[in-house]
């Protein structure tokens, strides 16, 4: 029987999540929004609570602790110091604000028990925003001891920390305070370029390849100090969040050359090289951060979390030129992370329970949400008169899915629990070859219906991953957390017209689709890739599919994209599946064992019936 059981929560401000530890061990963890379909949904996790206490087996009676990741009054405190500090300016802001407060936030726990009525027993814990981060890296990594290093917007007053890991115990040894903010910065430049705030950011990373650090030195000039033991100090005159509405204000827009982007404007260059200009001190601002780690704690690994801990590109730079022998990264690294670390912090430093890592760390790889057996998919299928063959025999299965692959269609794959965080890791995915040079253009206009400037990621068996990237040979991104160049033998010639496109050529399309490599669905416009390495302790029948399409094709990896379009959260039910499956160009999906071709389907379905599919999912 279990003897303690703790539930950590996130919630209110981005991406709620829940997330259970039993005895120390984690049972489950998923975001509000997969359930909900509201994307970053922040509102209280009820269903992801459901599904972590199901996983478990457990009711809120059984519960002997509630977590919460952050401290509500501190953050209150810091909403009316800023307000008071720019009043009469921040009015606007203080208005829409202070009712939300006044009826929740400040009586969480009110809240929390209400929302949790039978969980009588539970004791109901607050940790702070940035221990709750430090604790969700460090915690589930596999190093012993390490430095940690937490970096987002804001949580209550602090937007970073570094700190030390070892054994059981963290504490945090320094921390930069708001309005100052690496992340609040990269999110600044994102609203600016046209992207939403808080989950834009992607967008903006993915742009910058496509630019000149040409503004780079006017950041630093006028709107940032970056200073070299990884501080920062910002000139609030250029920003606007501290009192208004939105990121940035006139005199920023005077500064960068005009007003802000409309969300669907075209995309200039002048855009491109404003992220590029960003990401740029971005990576600076990381790894003086990261060096400054390593100085205070003189440890030889390093762990991170918080959203910029999302940052491919950046983390890339520190494994690159970094000081640590070892690099973890929390795959949840965001808030609905918090939720997890939260509960971890309350067994090992409140509860002062041991911590055993044993060279591998203990996230499972991050497939830690629902799973759904065959009977429940062929029920689903029944129900929708859906045609398809179920295999008895995996290696079959896998033979059949791979000669699809080979053939150029592309695949949804549906297999084992969802994963938690934002990337798709094999078991909520789209899959494609990435020696396919339509492929990219395909995802993106036929699949994922998302802006034609974004790239895919390559899953890639481990023991081959450094054949093909410019990784260490023993380095391992089981998370899809790190960007690397693609090895100079794998790069194609580029003619001189290309070349010419690449520079001048203001339709994205055209510059994309230009092969650099030969896995041009994998390769980025400056020769890099966001990559999975995939082992079969963690990825199971994901890793033998790879492992097959290798002996299909000699090629051991695909093109691996989360399984949704463009605003949708990533499915998580088989009927949410199947609804993205018919609404795309899709040519094949799998659910577990069961297989559907959408030539099969559209001779099943009549056309009204594939229209209310159509219609259904299009207004989720």
């Amino acid at each position: 029987m279990p003897t303690t059981s703790i539930l950590g929560i996130s919630a209110f401000y981005h991406d709620s999540a829940a997330a259970l530890i039993v005895d120390g061990r984690i049972v489950a963890a998923a975001q509000e929004e997969r359930f909900t379909r509201k994307k970053h949904d922040p509102g209280f996790p009820t269903n992801a609570i459901a599904g972590c206490l199901q996983a478990g087996g457990l009711k809120p009676e059984d519960l002997d602790y509630v977590a919460f990741y952050d401290k509500p009054l501190l953050k209150f405190d810091r909403l009316l110091e800023t307000y008071l500090a720019f009043a009469p300016a921040g009015f606007r802001s203080f208005r829409l604000a202070m009712p939300v407060w006044l009826k929740d936030k400040l009586h969480l726990r009110r809240l929390l028990r209400r929302e949790l009525p039978t969980a009588r027993r539970a004791r109901f814990v607050f940790t702070e925003h940035h221990e709750s981060h430090a604790a969700s890296a460090f915690y589930p990594s596999p190093f012993d001891e390490a430095a940690i290093l937490t970096l987002d917007g804001v949580g209550e007053w602090c937007t970073a920390a570094i700190g030390t890991g070892e054994g059981n115990r963290l504490s945090l040894l320094r921390e930069l305070k708001f309005p100052h903010s690496l992340g609040l910065l990269y999110s600044a430049f994102t609203y600016y370029c046209g992207f939403k705030v808080n989950s834009g950011e992607y967008k903006l990373m993915g742009l910058a390849p496509y630019g000149r650090p040409q503004f780079a030195g006017l950041i630093r000039q006028k709107l940032v100090e970056v200073k070299q033991d990884g501080s920062l100090w910002m000139n609030m005159d250029y920003f606007n969040y501290c009192q208004g509405l939105t990121m940035t204000n006139e005199r920023f827009h005077a500064l960068l050359g005009g007003p802000p982007r409309q969300p669907e404007a075209p995309l200039e260059q002048r855009h491109m090289d404003l992220a590029a200009s960003i990401q740029v001190v971005t990576g600076e601002i990381v790894l003086n951060m990261a060096r400054e780690a390593q100085r205070l704690t003189g440890k030889k690994n390093l762990v991170l979390a918080g959203g910029v801990a999302l940052n491919c590109v950046a983390n890339g730079q520190i494994l690159r030129d970094g000081p640590f022998s070892g690099l973890w990264i929390q795959p949840a690294a965001g808030d609905a992370g918090g939720a997890l670390g939260a509960a971890l912090f309350v067994w090992h430093q409140l509860l002062e329970h041991p911590r055993r890592p044993a060279g591998r760390d203990s996230q499972q790889g991050s497939l830690l949400g629902p799973v759904f057996s065959n009977e429940e998919i062929e029920r689903t299928l029944a129900a929708e008169n859906a045609a398809y063959q179920k295999f008895t025999d995996e290696a079959e299965l896998l033979a059949e899915v791979a000669r699809l692959l080979a053939a150029g269609k592309v695949v949804g794959w549906f297999h084992g629990r969802m994963e938690f965080g934002p990337r798709a890791l094999g078991s909520r995915s789209i899959l494609g070859d990435p020696r396919n040079p339509a492929m990219q253009s395909v995802l993106n206009l036929k699949i994922k219906q998302r802006e034609s400037f974004r790239p895919f990621a390559p899953s890639v068996l481990r023991e081959r991953a450094a054949e093909y990237f410019a990784l260490p040979a023993d380095a391992e991104s089981p998370y899809m957390l790190l960007v690397a160049p693609v090895r100079e033998q794998h790069r194609m010639a580029i003619s001189d017209a290309d070349r010419e496109t690449m520079t001048t050529n203001p339709d994205l399309r055209r510059r994309v689709n230009i092969v650099r490599s030969t896995l041009p669905a994998i390769t980025h416009v400056d020769y890099s890739a966001r990559l999975q390495t995939v082992d079969e302790e963690r990825h199971g029948r994901f890793c033998r599919l790879l492992k097959t399409f290798e002996r299909e094709t000699g090629c051991p990896m695909l093109v691996n994209t989360s399984f949704n379009v463009r605003g949708e959260p990533i499915v998580c039910t088989p009927a949410e599946a199947l609804r993205c499956f018919l609404a795309t160009d899709m040519d094949a999906l799998v659910l577990e064992d069961c297989v559907l071709r959408k030539e099969q389907m559209t001779s099943v379905l009549s056309a009204a019936e594939r229209a209310q599919h159509l219609a259904a999912f299009a207004a989720d």
